[in-house]
């Protein structure tokens, strides 16, 4: 079963696919700002949980080593009670000895297997806990990278058509000077008292 976290980077994605593209573009989308920041809201909820349920995995390798040791010293215990059972038979001693050596060295063997088995599983959980919150933790930085780039590029293309209206804006103050100046030249040519126009007013 998938984490939720592993479910809402998989709705991100989707609701990224799902996205139109910008006019006149294959690269830019329109996202809705409230949809992603409310999957992005709970995807950083989740994050925390998520990483403690991985560290409490990574911490039980020491539980699995102790239990392991348990077991191993059982079994050595057993054998060493079996060993001393089979000298304290006189009779067959030396035939006792010879099992009490098999039995210790064959229950040691075991117990060193047990704890070989027990740190290569407690180390491959380890790892798994480790990787998996590695790649957990790499796709949310992409989306956020991602995230802060559409922001950025949209943000560029907001000023860029404020320059343009900007400039239309002042085509337009120009285009009405001219206006301006030849309605004082007639007002000028009119006048009845002949004063020269003051060429200040039409700066």
């Amino acid at each position: 079963m998938s984490s939720r976290i592993e479910q809402l980077i998989d709705e991100i994605e989707e609701y990224i696919d799902s996205c139109k593209y910008q006019a006149l573009s294959n690269t830019k989308i329109i996202v809705n700002k409230e949809e992603i920041d409310e999957l992005l809201r709970e995807l950083r909820m989740k994050t925390p949980d998520e990483i403690k349920r991985y560290q409490k995995i990574i911490s039980n390798k020491e539980a699995i080593l102790n239990d392991a040791r348990t077991k191993a010293e059982a079994l050595i215990n057993e054998a060493t009670v079996h060993t001393n059972e089979l000298i304290n038979e006189h009779e067959i001693m030396q035939q006792a000895y010879a099992q009490a050596n098999e039995v210790v060295s064959l229950a040691s063997h075991q117990a060193q297997e047990i704890l070989d088995n027990a740190t290569i599983e407690a180390n491959n959980m380890r790892a798994a806990a480790i990787q998996y919150t590695d790649d957990m933790l790499a796709n949310l930085e992409n989306m956020i990278v991602q995230t802060m780039n559409m922001t950025t590029s949209h943000y560029e293309s907001f000023i860029n058509n404020l320059n343009g209206y900007a400039e239309v804006i002042r085509s337009n103050r120009a285009d009405l000077r001219p206006q301006e100046t030849d309605s004082l030249l007639d007002g000028a040519e009119n006048g009845a008292d002949g004063e020269s126009l003051n060429l200040d007013m039409l700066k």
